[in-house]
């Protein structure tokens, strides 16, 4: 089995990206061999309030099984509190927050408070360090990406934090884990999306580093490709077991827990 956490539908807004549709997500699904996808709402980065995207999320993952919505909470609006709530109730699995591009400080108390609540809900809370290279970029697209302190700052609001942080690279993930307790680490979860396989090898060493139990399959489609991700299994040397808990074994283990 293999579960990409880290898909989105719906526009882009800084360019026009191919693939954005429902679909257009299931279609590469089935290209890649890709049973299920953790998915959030790509437009609602860049809205006044993000959380208007999460009716149109749920319903639309409602129609495909395969599909698990990752609705997004802004801890600097009104009623953030209800809407967290009401997520939780509707069996919502896990919750995202992209603090730079809500105009927070990612480590300000907006983003304790949310760590904190979604602690005492038992939901993971997921974030990503970026959504594209920097050279990439729109000019007018001047959100700062998520800085490792953040990352370490968050997790030690509450001993029941669970963090899932995605589009991070090798340094990044070094800076979090080895500037973290062992529990502290242990409550972090990173998808492979932007962790460099051969010739760098980032990604084998970090898998001999830190072990395969906190890494998960994401390919950060449609902005990527989702046979990357893939690709870069295939080129490394991984017991059947090893591959299985990143592909989708560490996943149903988090969940499991939610």
């Amino acid at each position: 089995m293999r579960i990409d956490v880290n898909t989105s539908v719906g526009s882009y807004p800084w360019r026009r990206v191919p693939g954005t549709s429902p679909d257009a997500l299931r279609a590469a699904m089935d290209r890649a061999g890709i049973d299920a996808a953790w998915v959030f709402h790509l437009p609602g980065i860049a809205w006044r309030d993000p959380m208007e995207g999460n009716r149109w999320l749920l319903d639309a993952c409602s129609h495909e099984p395969r599909f698990m919505p990752v609705p997004a909470i802004h801890p600097g609006l009104p009623d953030w509190e209800r809407e967290l709530e009401g997520l939780q109730q509707a069996a919502v699995r896990i919750v995202r927050a992209d603090a730079p591009w809500y105009g927070l400080a990612p480590a300000g108390p907006e983003m304790r408070s949310l760590a904190r609540a979604t602690a005492s809900l038992g939901l993971p809370l997921m974030m990503a360090v970026r959504f594209e290279d920097g050279r990439q970029r729109h000019p007018l697209d001047r959100a700062e990406e998520l800085p490792a302190a953040a990352v370490r700052t968050l997790m030690r609001e509450d001993p029941r934090v669970r963090l899932v942080i995605t589009h991070a690279d090798r340094s990044f993930i070094e800076e979090v884990h080895f500037g973290s307790t062992p529990d502290e680490s242990s409550r972090i979860w990173w998808d492979i999306s932007w962790v460099w396989g051969p010739p760098e090898d980032h990604l084998a060493l970090l898998l001999e580093t830190i072990g395969p139990a906190h890494f998960l399959l994401g390919s950060g489609q449609p902005l990527r490709l989702a046979e990357t991700p893939l690709a870069r299994l295939d080129l490394l040397d991984l017991s059947d077991d090893d591959r299985s808990r990143i592909e989708s074994g560490n996943a149903l283990a988090l969940l499991a827990r939610s």
